[in-house]
């Protein structure tokens, strides 16, 4: 199994990595196979205190862990501000990652995290039920920036044979068999009666998402030539496109424009075909502009952004 991983060339030897540790099976395998592969390694574990006695067993396990592998480990106690916008498993996961992205950045590393095939198809089959469109069938990218996933190669079951051979001990979270979650439920309800249909849906689900990101590179050329180079597009030839490929013009001048992900400003497509003149906010922090028939896409000014709506200006 580390073969596979070290194939991936996401831990290479002379790498420095710092391991996002929860104590769970998939980070604990990953905190070894780093230690085995790479030249250094730390490991950061969020306490966000939200498990009481559970939540202090896990950072003392990873503690213990740390010892054990000679890894230098990095806790951080937080608390959710009463004002933190989002879901409560939202919040936790983007302070895992800036807890792990200040730590790596610190020492000019990688940061890995723990992400396996099966999460990989989780999340995909998630993402098909609650965010249409096709980058929703992508998966999590394989490396992004500094955030790695080397894992994404082995499954859930792997993982926790690795460290059972290896007498690596995890810890299990109970909130994992809680139904409260929709991803709970994607693992516990849907992926089990997809097997019932097909013991490989699964391996289908993560070759289907493996096409897609190829055919995502040529589509993404083909963006680039109706683009020609270009930050805008003449309305009238954007008119003249295959409606898929307008689309998709529409959506990399808002993301360029904003320097995130827009994945509603495609779906105003035919709002501003039909503008003609002036300015529409699409959505994501965008606004669409015509003037002398040339489409661009800028930010939206604060005051759009706060009145949230789509209004045309």
């Amino acid at each position: 199994m580390i073969e596979r991983v070290r194939a991936t060339g996401l831990l290479p030897p002379g790498a420095r990595v710092v391991v996002l540790l929860s104590g769970g099976r998939d980070s604990v395998c990953l905190l070894g196979m780093a230690v085995e592969l790479c030249a250094r390694v730390d490991a950061v574990h969020v306490n966000h205190g939200l498990r009481g006695e559970a939540a202090e067993a896990d950072e003392r396990h990873c503690e213990q862990l740390c010892v054990r592998l000679g890894v230098a480990l990095h806790v951080e106690r937080i608390s959710r501000p009463r004002d933190a916008p989002g879901n409560l498993q939202a919040w936790a996961r983007d302070a895992r990652y800036a807890a792990g992205a200040r730590l790596a950045g610190a020492h000019d590393a990688r940061l890995a995290a723990g992400h396996t095939a099966t999460d990989q198809a989780e999340t995909i089959l998630y993402r098909l039920a609650a965010s249409p469109g096709r980058r929703a069938l992508l998966g999590m990218p394989a490396r992004s920036g500094r955030l790695v996933r080397p894992l994404l190669v082995l499954t859930r079951e792997e993982t926790a044979a690795w460290c059972s051979a290896r007498g690596l001990p995890w810890r299990e979270d109970a909130t994992n068999d809680s139904d409260a979650y929709a991803r709970n439920r994607v693992r516990r309800i849907l992926v089990p009666a997809l097997r019932a249909v097909d013991p490989r849906a699964e391996e289908n689900v993560l070759r289907t998402a493996e096409l897609l990101r190829d055919e995502a590179e040529v589509l993404d050329v083909v963006v680039e030539t109706a683009l020609a180079g270009r930050g805008a597009i003449a309305l009238e030839h954007l008119a003249v496109l295959p409606r898929a490929l307008a689309r998709l013009v529409v959506r990399r001048l808002a993301e360029e424009a904003t320097g995130g992900l827009c994945p509603r400003a495609a779906g105003r497509l035919d709002d501003i075909l039909a503008l003609g003149a002036g300015a529409l906010v699409v959505g994501d922090g965008a606004r669409a502009e015509v003037r002398d028939g040339v489409l661009r896409m800028v930010p939206t000014p604060p005051l759009d952004r706060a009145g949230g709506g789509a209004a045309s200006q």
